[in-house]
């Protein structure tokens, strides 16, 4: 049904002030996760009450669906994006839809991944022209935010294709988008998400789109060519086969000094450099640009030649800080590894000290690791940086031994040790320290951030295929390109929502298995960029038949599924191999658990952090999350792994879901004291919006689960005070 929004819109203006929208993902441009509202306080947030629910749709049965989406809302109108990444416009009073757009209508159109937020427009010159901007899997559409109808003169019939203007043709490689751009004027600011792993990947550089026509304004190497600054931090032809250094989080923007600040991933592949030797600029950097034309204005590297998965986990942060006495404009950067950097937003210069520690060599072939990186000696971590012996779990006698077996047989942990084949700790782990939730921070210059504390475990296998064409294998390719996500063993990942692979042959023909490597499905992407003939011999070893025809021996015991593609075999060893030159991959993204499912350290596992800016200083520290069941059994609450941000209010309160437990909690900004929580239909992995209506104040949250294990649904809920 479509609605009429402006005749809803002029009865409300007038009523809402300038603290009522939450315009922008993460709040505003410098994504600061606050809001001025304070009408919800310490005092009263105990009678939080439900006030609307609404069931968007699109959840998917296997509870492998996510709704990581922080909406936007702008004059009583709240825009999100469903489980099955549609986006649709309610009444933010009632949660009464008003329109649905869904991607899959429409001709020539793809959608997956997940999405995070939206972006908004309005022409100044014609205030009717308003526009959501929305970007998912490989398309940015335009879309009128009266109706939800595509604006045909933007882009193609009201969409631009992302694959192309990339400085390169990226055939078959994976690209798509997860988190929303930013807005300078009629400029659109776009990153991307892409490949990580040892397949080929296509480059992450930055653009700009105009917001009118779709036309690209402007485009960043991240991965720079010839004559550009950084060139020579890679060997001379990488910009011409190396992919990653992306902005795949989203940025903060200075409008008044038109700088956007861009943190980047990591260069893939994640966990071996060897055919990328150097620091790799500007990969893990946080870059500012002239956000007119793209020009760097300054950048600082927050990982040299990372072989860690060490990608920058979320938007900076902007803040003004007072230091010596006088006021600094900053931007600060949460990473993976629990650190806070802080730079002057115009020069680039630390507000606090960094220092270039040395760090272990790698011992595997090829490979050449940084000899130092770059440390902030303040603030303080927000995580913990050691996994020594004394971080064992403690919850029982039963899961200290069963760690304490395992521990001994790793390498003993460091920072920045290297990938290893006996297996490296990873500590804080893939997903943080600070994940893509990002930081909030209030105007006193204090910053809020929820962590991890969880170990992983980063072991290297090689992949068989030893660099030559000739010696590719179905199981060969499957190790490279497979693996990581769903194991040597093919077992897959409950926790990551990776499904095994294990007796396939009873789910699908070896049509469908084709299919799925050309186009992917939700997070797996699309393995265009293999032959005819490298995809059938990874559907022939899925399915265990042999290159000769003959059932393969299997640990699954598979049934015959046809012959193999002996031309396709024939074909494969006379082109080039994009898949040879990686010696190593890795058996996947393993949490160090023990036996029970619970993590391998010491509680907590899951925490929120309040730190001063201007002093480094730690304000409080506590637990977010609890397992209902240990803490029955006397153990003090632990905290769970967490995925979404805080929002922060002029109100005194910060209001943050992220947990596996399920619930949305209120905590004392000042304190750090829990005051309120409720169950949830599903966990919240996603952040908070903050707005008001008629004077009425709101918080909403995604409620999508479906993240380590949790079941997903499909609901946004807004809580207010009673009327």
């Amino acid at each position: 049904m479509q609605w009429s929004i402006p005749l809803i819109l002029s009865s409300a203006i007038a009523a809402l002030g300038a603290d009522s929208n939450w315009s922008e993902y993460l709040g505003d441009k410098g994504a600061t996760h606050y809001s001025s509202l304070r009408q919800i306080t310490p005092e009263n947030v105990a009678r939080l009450q439900a006030v609307w629910t609404y069931h968007a749709g699109g959840a998917s049965p296997q509870n492998r669906s996510q709704i990581q989406c922080n909406p936007l809302i702008l004059e009583g109108i709240l825009y999100g994006t469903t489980p099955d990444q549609q986006v649709f416009a309610l009444e933010a009073a009632s949660g009464k839809e008003l329109w649905r757009f869904n991607p899959g209508d429409c001709q020539g159109i793809t959608k997956g991944g997940v999405n995070r937020g939206l972006m908004f427009w309005t022409d100044k010159a014609n205030p009717a022209d308003q526009r959501v901007l929305y970007a998912n899997d490989h398309f940015l559409h335009a879309l009128d935010a009266r109706t939800g109808k595509r604006i045909d003169s933007f882009g193609k019939a009201g969409s631009v294709e992302l694959k192309n203007d990339l400085g390169r043709d990226i055939g078959g490689l994976a690209l798509g988008v997860s988190s929303p751009g930013v807005i300078y004027g009629d400029l659109l600011i776009l990153g991307m998400r892409v490949g990580e792993g040892p397949a080929p990947a296509a480059p992450g550089p930055i653009r700009a789109f105009n917001v009118r026509t779709g036309a690209l304004a402007w485009r960043f190497n991240t991965i720079p060519q010839p004559g550009e600054v950084g060139y020579e931090t890679w060997p001379p032809n990488a910009y011409k086969h190396i992919g990653g250094a992306n902005v795949w989080t989203g940025f903060a923007l200075d409008e008044k000094r038109g700088i956007v600040f861009c943190p980047t991933g990591s260069a893939a592949f994640d966990f071996w450099g060897g055919n990328r030797l150097g620091d790799n600029l500007y990969a893990n950097c946080l870059i500012a640009l002239d956000a007119q034309t793209g020009k760097r204005l300054w950048h600082r590297q927050f990982v040299h030649h990372d072989l860690w998965d060490r990608d920058l986990p979320a938007p900076p942060t902007l803040v003004t800080v007072k230091k010596d006495g006088k006021s600094i404009d900053a931007v600060a950067q949460v990473t993976k590894s629990g650190h806070v950097f802080v730079f002057n937003r115009e020069t680039g210069e630390p507000v606090f000290p960094i220092k270039e520690v040395p760090v272990p060599a790698s011992d595997l072939q090829g490979e050449s690791a940084s000899p130092t990186q770059p440390l902030p000696l303040r603030p303080e971590p927000f995580a913990r940086q050691l996994f020594s012996y004394n971080e064992i779990t403690d919850i029982s006698p039963e899961s200290h031994r069963e760690v304490l077996e395992r521990f001994s047989k790793l390498r003993p942990h460091v920072p920045f040790a290297p990938p290893s084949k006996e297996g490296t700790l990873i500590f804080p782990g893939y997903d943080g320290g600070a994940e893509w939730g990002g930081a909030a921070a209030d105007p006193e210059g204090v910053l809020y951030v929820n962590a991890n504390e969880m170990a992983w475990i980063l072991t290297m296998v090689e992949t068989k295929s030893k660099g030559e064409a000739s010696n590719a294998t179905g199981e060969s390719i499957y190790t490279q390109i497979c693996a990581a996500c769903h194991g040597i063993d093919q077992m897959g990942n409950k926790a990551q929502n990776v499904p095994p692979l294990t007796g396939i042959e009873q789910r699908l023909k070896k049509a469908d298995i084709l299919a799925l490597l050309k186009t992917g499905k939700g997070v797996m992407p699309a393995f265009g960029f293999l032959s005819e003939g490298q995809q059938n011999m990874v559907a022939d070893h899925l399915l265990g038949v042999s290159p000769g025809g003959a059932t393969a021996p299997s640990i699954r015991g598979a049934a015959p599924a046809g012959g193999a593609n002996e031309r396709g075999r024939k074909e494969e060893m006379a082109e080039a191999d994009v898949l040879g030159i990686i010696p190593y991959t890795t058996t996947g993204y393993n949490r160090f658990l023990d036996s029970k499912g619970y993590p391998a350290v010491k509680p907590p596992w899951g925490t929120l952090n309040a730190i001063n800016l201007n002093t480094g200083e730690t304000l409080w520290k506590v637990p977010l999350g609890e397992f209902p069941e240990l803490t029955a059994q006397g153990i003090p609450k632990t905290g769970t792994e967490n995925y979404g941000g805080p929002a922060v209010t002029a109100g005194g309160l910060l209001f943050i879901a992220a947990s596996r437990d399920e619930f949305f909690r209120a905590f004392d900004r000042k304190t750090g004291r829990e005051l309120w929580k409720t169950k949830l239909p599903a966990a919240g992995y996603a952040t908070p919006s903050v707005y008001s209506i008629r004077g009425r104040q709101y918080v909403v949250i995604a409620c999508g689960g479906g993240k380590i294990g949790t079941k997903s649904g499909d609901a946004y809920m807004a809580f207010a005070l009673p009327e």
